[in-house]
């Protein structure tokens, strides 16, 4: 009976593998060589940015230079404006791949490439791209031989001052395989759009389109799944006609939006006969998106602001390369913070990070370029746009428009096109392509010439315009646009140094200082910007303003303004969070405005002011409140009462007449009702003597994070798979438990167990030191240290050493 059994399981099998042999399967490939110079190589994991580990160096891509879109008209040196790392030249990758037996075709899938890549298989070039941020499918079929070893090159060149800010270099996006037998769903051709959903029912529109030797007796699946597995609507459809297409109903909809991710299956299936020939999964969301002058910007039939941040690539020390885990604590941050959308500036997003903006709720306008035929730099994209801006946009909607995340597409970013004919035509162009690929989404620009733009039609074409900075044009601008609205596609450019303060404090558009910082009361901007309190003012006051994305949300390497000249510096000032991740005050700004679910008190500066005893020292305090009550060392200060005629009174609270005296400083906030809505409190801190932990693992649920304390260190979990990351903030109290905002000690990092030390940053812009040695010093008393997990579980342990003061502390995650 048990042979029987055995038997009967094993034949059972073996039809199994029959009937679904040569479906699709995708292969990772993480391994690589990698070389400079194409004589020694050593092995990488990809995603991988060779310039990171640096040495910063002004050498790297100096440029003399006028930007112009800081009004410069004279060149002078710009020594920092890409990164002032070595990303510059050529690299080479390459590895040893066995195509399984048993499939008819293979696919390389690069998510993204800096830059030029080349690709070769055996020895022959198998295709190329141009564009470093696009992805792009070759299919290596002709060049390769199944069930043997192939040898896969990809030859990457970065030319100097082909951008404004750090590319990174390198395979910076995963790669992968995707193989096929005779019959598969072309990957990027199936497309899934809702067409009108409400509560009570949705219709969901599902295209796809056949590839290879379709059988006349074929048959398509087509189902979709809810989150917990269940089919909630199905469709079938046969013949041989490689178009399909077909919509489905769903009953009582789960509907997308920032505030409920809730994420659908798709499943397609051709079968031949009873033989399974393909499968195709993907993820998708029921949502609606409409913009119109009545209603504004509106999802799922709701009329709501815009509340968004730019975001260039580059995850600070991390550089370029793309990690699961950064890019989450990056969009939780945001999220915690109360923004509902991100711009992905100037360029195309990658996969991983739609997925998660998917997942967590973030809303995306994806974006394209940051130039077309006019060049910015030397080498920039203009050199490829006449070529490849149709490919470019044609890989970028067909790639991405499954993403429920994704609710507009950016065709440009400060085109100087702007003013002509011409551009116009390529605007109306490029946006026809859009809507070719994807008729459910809008396509926008970010215009930062208003008069010129709307002197040509060249605003005027587009279905959502959008114009950065000059937000005191907005007036003019709304009377010649036939849309009714406008968009904030870039706004603020507010500039600061977390922790650094200025006196005496005032609003400028110039300000700068010997030590190469920008101070954090948040009142100095660009020439060409403007404060955030001015940007509210249009959304609050004028309907038709439908919202913004604030440059930016993180500060990132290279065009370091207002110090373009200034060595050293080598990152942005323009962050709401800084290089590391930690918020600037400026952070609590935005989080008391957008933040609805959450009270915000935050107090400024910090109470450590040896020197000023007795000369003004101003406080404010960010609060959703409208009302607050400041204490100097328990003395009152006065009630202060937000002032809607008032510029900067409007949105914050402040005590511009405040002396300094060491001690503590509290506010006490209040609704407009007289409740209590929170407080906060500043103390001047004695000297350093306690090391303080605080854990993010943002790719691990609960989140372990602020755990200091924790009576349960293996609370802190990581994934033992290589590439997940523990953030740990540092920073030195003194013996009361006072945060020491002044220290600067350098720290020494090590790292045992079951993890590695990936980086470590303090979110200085002038800091030379490099992210990836094991020691930095803290920057206005903080850094962050980056571990990550190896593929092996087990307690990892990180010790931090201060040996200017002897202090040392461990602490230990676990990977499982």
């Amino acid at each position: 009976m048990i042979k029987r059994s055995i038997t009967f399981m094993t034949l059972a099998l073996a039809l199994t593998t029959l009937c679904q042999a040569q479906s699709r399967k995708v292969i990772n490939l993480p391994s690589w060589d990698f070389s400079r110079d194409g004589k020694a190589w050593q092995q990488v994991a990809v995603p991988h940015d060779w310039a990171i580990s640096g040495p910063f160096d002004k050498k790297w891509d100096l440029q003399m230079v006028a930007i112009e879109q800081n009004g410069e008209t004279e060149k002078t040196e710009k020594s920092g404006r890409s990164g002032a790392l070595p990303w510059i030249g050529e690299g080479m990758y390459k590895m040893n791949w066995t195509a399984p037996k048993g499939y008819k075709r293979a696919v390389l899938v690069f998510d993204g490439a800096m830059s030029q890549p080349v690709v070769s298989v055996n020895g022959k070039e198998a295709g190329k791209w141009a564009y470093g941020y696009n992805a792009f499918r070759i299919d290596i079929t002709p060049f390769i031989q199944f069930g043997k070893s192939n040898l896969i090159e990809v030859h990457l060149n970065n030319v100097e001052e082909s951008s404004r800010w750090y590319p990174g270099g390198g395979l910076y996006r995963p790669v992968s395989v995707e193989l096929y037998g005779n019959e598969n769903f072309s990957t990027w051709d199936t497309f899934v759009r809702t067409l009108k959903a409400d509560k009570q029912e949705a219709e969901v529109e599902v295209n796809a389109l056949l590839e290879g030797k379709t059988g006349k007796s074929g048959k398509t699946v087509i189902a979709l799944l809810d989150e917990a597995g269940k089919k909630v609507a199905e469709q079938i459809v046969t013949g041989a006609n490689p178009e399909i297409k077909t919509t489905l109903k769903v009953a009582n909809p789960q509907l997308w939006s920032p505030e409920s991710p809730y994420l659908y299956q798709v499943k397609l299936t051709r079968y031949e006969g009873k033989k399974v020939a393909d499968v195709q999964t993907l993820k998708t969301g029921i949502r609606t998106i409409a913009v119109s002058k009545d209603y504004g910007f509106q999802l799922n039939g709701i009329t709501r602001k815009i509340k968004g941040v730019c975001l260039h690539h580059d995850l600070g020390p991390l550089g370029a390369a793309e990690n699961k885990a950064a890019l989450i604590r990056q969009i939780k941050m945001m999220k915690e913070m109360g923004c509902n959308a991100i711009r992905t500036a100037h360029n195309m997003p990658s996969t991983m990070q739609m997925e998660i903006c998917d997942s967590l709720g973030m809303m995306v306008m994806a974006e394209s370029f940051d130039m077309w035929i006019y060049p910015k730099c030397k080498n920039g994209y203009a050199k490829f746009f006449k070529e490849w801006s149709d490919k470019d946009i044609t890989n970028l909607v067909k790639h991405h428009r499954n993403h429920p995340s994704i609710v507009m597409w950016s065709i440009g970013n400060e085109i100087p096109e702007q003013w002509s004919k011409e551009g116009m035509e390529i605007a109306k162009h490029l946006q026809d392509l859009c809507h070719q690929y994807d008729p459910s989404r809008p396509v926008t620009q970010g215009m930062d010439k208003a008069e010129d733009a709307l002197k040509s039609g060249f605003a005027q074409v587009m279905d959502v315009p959008g114009f950065n900075y000059r937000v005191h044009k907005y007036y003019k601008n709304i009377e010649q646009l036939p849309q009714g609205f406008l968009l904030g596609s870039e706004t603020a450019s507010t500039v600061s140094s977390r922790g650094v303060y200025k006196f005496p404090v005032v609003v400028s558009d110039k300000a700068t200082y010997p030590d190469g910082q920008c101070s954090s009361y948040d009142t100095e901007y660009c020439s060409w910007s403007n404060l955030p309190d001015d940007d509210w003012k249009m959304q609050d006051d004028y309907s038709w303003v439908i919202g913004e994305f604030v440059w930016t949300g993180y500060d990132y390497l290279g065009e370091p303004t207002p110090y373009d000249t200034y060595w050293p510096s080598r990152s942005s000032y323009f962050g709401i969070c800084d290089l590391a991740g930690l918020p600037k005050d400026r952070y609590y700004m935005y989080r008391a405005r957008w933040n609805e679910q959450q009270h915000t008190t935050h107090l400024l500066p910090h109470w450590n002011w040896k020197g000023r005893e007795g000369q003004v020292t101003p406080v404010y305090c960010y609060t959703d409140g409208v009302e607050g009550e400041l204490f100097v060392n328990g003395k009152s200060q006065g009630r202060v009462r937000k002032d809607k005629s008032s510029r900067l009174d409007r949105y914050r609270l402040r005590w511009n007449n405040v002396k300094y005296e060491p001690g503590e400083i509290r506010v006490v906030t209040y609704n407009q009702y007289g409740d209590k809505v929170g407080e906060d409190v500043k103390r001047t801190a004695g000297e350093p003597a306690q090391m303080k932990f605080s854990v993010e693992t943002p790719d691990h649920e609960p989140i372990a994070c602020m755990v200091e304390g924790c009576t349960d260190e293996h609370n802190v979990l990581l994934n033992a798979d290589g590439n997940d990351l523990a953030f740990i903030t540092v920073s030195l109290q003194d013996k009361d438990g006072n945060e020491c905002p002044l220290a600067d000690d350098e720290l020494t990092f090590e790292v045992s167990g079951a993890g590695t030390f990936k980086a470590a940053c303090n979110g200085d812009a002038t800091s030379l030191e490099p992210f990836t040695q094991p020691q930095m010093k803290l920057f206005s008393g903080k850094l962050v240290v980056i571990v990550q997990s190896s593929k092996q579980k087990g307690d990892i342990i990180l010790k931090v050493k201060d040996s200017k003061r002897n202090i040392e502390k461990s602490i230990t995650l676990q990977a499982i």
